[in-house]
Parts: C-alpha cells; sequence; structure tokens
C-alpha cells in the first residue's frame, strides 16, 4: 500500500564517518539520525554498501577501506578507523544506527548500491573484460547481502539502489548483453523481494531507486515497468546520482502514473545544489557546489508534489545543519506549508553525461547567429496556480542570463506564444567579469506563466554592424513572490 513518507539519506560518509574524529564518540555516532529529529523527516535511509566496500561487520562482503590499507587519504583513514573502532568494541555500527532510528520514531531504509561489489574478483567486472551481472556469482553475492541485510538486522526498508555510484556509467551487463540478461535482472529482482517479505515476524519494504526514463533503465537491463505490474516493489526513487543539481521539472509522470495503477508509491529526489560556480577556482568539488537556498526548495517541492509523488526524498544538505536546513526538512513533510509562499525556479542545466542517458536540460541555448525566422523553446514547469491566487501574488518574475549579448541586439521573447516584449525589463550584468553576459529581469503583469507547463521562446532577430555570431541563454530562473495579504487599496477578503 502507498505511503507517504519524507525521507532523508546519508551515504555513511559525508557528514559522517569523515567529518567526525576517531575514535568515535557515541553521541557522534548517533549523529546521522539525531540531526533530523524533529523536522518532518520519518525514514532514514542508510547507505550500507557503496561499491567498493560495506560499513558494517558483514560475514559476505568486504568491509570498506580493508584493501586501501596503509592509507593515502586522511579523510580515508579517519573513515576506517572510526567505524573499526565501534567493531572492535563490539558495536556493530548498522545495528547502533538502526536501533537510534528506531529509538527516534524513525523506519529505517538499508540503501545496497548495486553497480559494483567490492570484494569480488575483478575479471568479472565489465572495465576488465568481465560480464557484471551476467556472472551468475556477481548475483549471488549480492543476494547473499541482500539476505544478511534482511535476516540479521532489523530494518524497516530496503532500497535497490541501481543509478547508485556511476561505476562506468553504471553497466551491469555488456551492451550487447542486456536484452538478453532483463529478464534474469527482474528475476533477480523476484528473488530479492521474495527474501524480504519472508522474514519472520514482519516483512520488510522493498523498493528501487531508478534512472529517471523509462528508456534508460532499459539500457541498462532494468525492467521497471515489469517490476511494479508484478508488485515487486513497494516504491520507486527516480533519480540521476553523477547530476546534484536540483530539478524542479524532473521528467517522472511515466513513472508515477505506472506506478499508481498498481499501488506503487514514487517518492521525488531532491538534490541539494543549483549550480555549480565556475568562478571559484578551487581542485576542491565541495567549493565549486552552491546549495540551494529555502525559496528553491519550495519551488521544487511544489512541483513534485503537483506531479504526483508520494513524498520527497534528499540528502547531502549542509552541514552541520543550521536552521535553515532544519526548517526545510520541517517543510518537507506538508505540500500547504509551501502552497502561499515565495518560490524560485531556477532551470536545471546540462551536464556532461545527461543528455547521453535520456536526462536532458532546458539550459544552456545556444543561438548560433542572427536569423528571425529561427525561434528557440525552452519548456519549464510550475505548480502556482498564478491566476487562482493573483490576489495574494506579490510578483512574478522571469530572469534570463544571455552571454556574448549586447544592448543593441534584438532578441524578442515570448511566454506561452504572448510577446513580452511590453512587460517591464531591468538590464544588468550576469557576471562582474564578463560584462557583455546580459542579465534580463522581467515583471511579468499582462503575460504571465500558468500552473503546469509552460513554454519560453527567444529568438536572435539581429545584432548591431560590425558584430557577427550567436548568442547564449545560459540560465533562465522564474520567481514568484506572495505576500500574506490580499493586494489593492479595496482588496477582497476570501
Amino acid at each position: 500500500m502507498r505511503r507517504q513518507r519524507t525521507i532523508y539519506h546519508n551515504d555513511a560518509r559525508h557528514y559522517y564517518l569523515y567529518v567526525h574524529d576517531s575514535p568515535i564518540r557515541m553521541e557522534d555516532a548517533w549523529k546521522p539520525v539525531d540531526e533530523v529529529v524533529g523536522t518532518a523527516v520519518d525514514t532514514f535511509s542508510y547507505c550500507v554498501e557503496r561499491g567498493d566496500g560495506i560499513f558494517y561487520p558483514s560475514k559476505r562482503g568486504m568491509l570498506w577501506g580493508s584493501d586501501k590499507r596503509p592509507f593515502k587519504s586522511a579523510t580515508w583513514w579517519n573513515a576506517y578507523e572510526s567505524m573499526k573502532g565501534l567493531i572492535d568494541k563490539g558495536i556493530d555500527p548498522l545495528k547502533l544506527l538502526v536501533g537510534r532510528a528506531h529509538s527516534k520514531k524513525l523506519d529505517f531504509f538499508a540503501d545496497l548500491r548495486l553497480a559494483s561489489y567490492g570484494g569480488m574478483p575483478n575479471e568479472f567486472k565489465i572495465p576488465e573484460g568481465g560480464k557484471g551481472w551476467g556472472h551468475k556469482e556477481v548475483r549471488d553475492h549480492q543476494m547473499l547481502i541482500v539476505k544478511e541485510l534482511v535476516n540479521d538486522y532489523d530494518i524497516d526498508g530496503l532500497e535497490l539502489d541501481f543509478p547508485g555510484f556511476f561505476q562506468k556509467l553504471n553497466e551491469y551487463f555488456r551492451p550487447e548483453e542486456v536484452k538478453q540478461n532483463i529478464p534474469v535482472m527482474t528475476e533477480w529482482v523476484r528473488q530479492a523481494v521474495k527474501v524480504a517479505r519472508a522474514k519472520k515476524g514482519r516483512p520488510v519494504t522493498v523498493g528501487a531507486r531508478i534512472f529517471p526514463s523509462e528508456e534508460t533503465n532499459l539500457r541498462y537491463g532494468l525492467d521497471v515497468r515489469t517490476w511494479i505490474k508484478e508488485g515487486l516493489v513497494d516504491f520507486v526513487i527516480p533519480m540521476m546520482f553523477f547530476d546534484l543539481n536540483m530539478d524542479s521539472d524532473m521528467p517522472l509522470e511515466w513513472v508515477v502514473k505506472l506506478a499508481h495503477e498498481h499501488d506503487c508509491a514514487v517518492y521525488g529526489f531532491m538534490m541539494p545544489f543549483v549550480r555549480e560556480d565556475d568562478t571559484i577556482l578551487d581542485d576542491r568539488m565541495m567549493m565549486r557546489w552552491v546549495y540551494a537556498d529555502t525559496k528553491v526548495v519550495r519551488g521544487t517541492m511544489a512541483n513534485l508534489w503537483d506531479k504526483g509523488v508520494d513524498g520527497l526524498y534528499t540528502w547531502f544538505w549542509k552541514w552541520p545543519f543550521s536552521e535553515q536546513e532544519r526548517s526545510i526538512l520541517t517543510e518537507l513533510g506538508d505540500r500547504d506549508l509551501v502552497r502561499l509562499q515565495t518560490k524560485r525556479y531556477p532551470l536545471r542545466r546540462k551536464s556532461k553525461l545527461g543528455p547521453g542517458l535520456g536526462y536532458d536540460a532546458p539550459t544552456p541555448v545556444v543561438i548560433p547567429q542572427a536569423d528571425k525566422s529561427k525561434k528557440y523553446s525552452i519548456p519549464f514547469y510550475i505548480s502556482d496556480d498564478i491566476k487562482g491566487d493573483a490576489d495574494h501574488i506579490r510578483n512574478v518574475i522571469l530572469k534570463i542570463h544571455i552571454s556574448e549579448s549586447v544592448t543593441q541586439d534584438r532578441t524578442p521573447i515570448w511566454l506561452n506564444g504572448q510577446s513580452i516584449e511590453h512587460e517591464k525589463c531591468l538590464r544588468g550584468y550576469a557576471r562582474l567579469d564578463a560584462t557583455r553576459d546580459q542579465l534580463l529581469e522581467f515583471y511579468l503583469e499582462k503575460v504571465r506563466p500558468v500552473k503546469g507547463k509552460n513554454t519560453l521562446e527567444i529568438a536572435l532577430e539581429s545584432r548591431p554592424p560590425g558584430l557577427i555570431g550567436g548568442v547564449t541563454v545560459e540560465e533562465v530562473e522564474v520567481i514568484v513572490e506572495y505576500g500574506p495579504h490580499p493586494n489593492g487599496l479595496f482588496a477582497t477578503v476570501k
């Protein structure tokens, strides 16, 4: 039966074993659970295996870090020593977290990444010439881990994490052998579910992290449609692991419709970042990421709820949590809390791998040259009822960042087929180090977006004499600002 959930995931490393000093104190060992207590989070998800080792004293798999000693990384050394220190004291880190979650009235989901398999011979792996999951030994090994998690630990749910850690683009089978192995993978899922539902005392809920598009899932041998139709999975989580930027318009309508026809839940996945800041030159990735603020989160939350998800799932928020992070996790549980709140909808930018995996993005859009006969379309989705809630909406702002642009360019713009030429437009610089990157800021009064799907169109009709080449629409953002009271001097109170 479908159930609404608010899920927070901890990957066992970042903001846990990486950040707490070894030997780890008990209050720090409990921290991943404790930091979400008191918010709307009702389910705690924990990565028990990242693809190259397990984060608990497994009888079946390889303990993470045991093949990396002596360590060249201080971070890895600290993580291993913290985990091993608990084990040497007779404390199972996984049982410790499961028990803590239950004591705080949280369900505990074990997330098992499946794309790689620490401790197995390298010759089984596709990059090394093997057949991956085409080897029965690999499938049997992963099934033993499933049985261990279900039977030896008091978990409430098992996440079969197929996108997981992006190893060789998550190839489970050789490309030429995928089609013949789709039934093989489905049978493995069928057996894993059988194990989970046969647990003595109470069955374990089983779900799957999947790719956003059905085509991509099938490309890697994942027949999600059959899993759902057969009732094998209780929930699915569409997501792309390699792209950590928040997507307010993830293409998950197909799986919501399918899942709800078969009483399967869909949880909308929310990444923590809005973009990578390429103005900061630093080799450390974390220094290049920009966290989504509360208004961006509200926009994505509202869109996912509007598309029919049964709950929200997120992870990796700025640590240690401040009041902002805890406020975000509190709002996640109730769609009504954000209905008349200001929201930002920054459109996601293309990633390097996304388009090739059926996960494209609306920006950037390259306009190579002036051509008055050609329009370039940019789709976006917003959940706000612009017309119905107009008395509480203070501003609807459309921001467009165009690079290599000059004021003399003729760039007409249309919203849902209507020109916004006569809407108030303020010009500014999008980047101080590139003054010809212009930011157009429209305050929309007569032409406004509608609830649901919208289309922005832009053309480059002409350029001033002596300037050739094109422009690029780098970023687009829609902001819907609300006020606490009705608008107008003689406002009507509803």
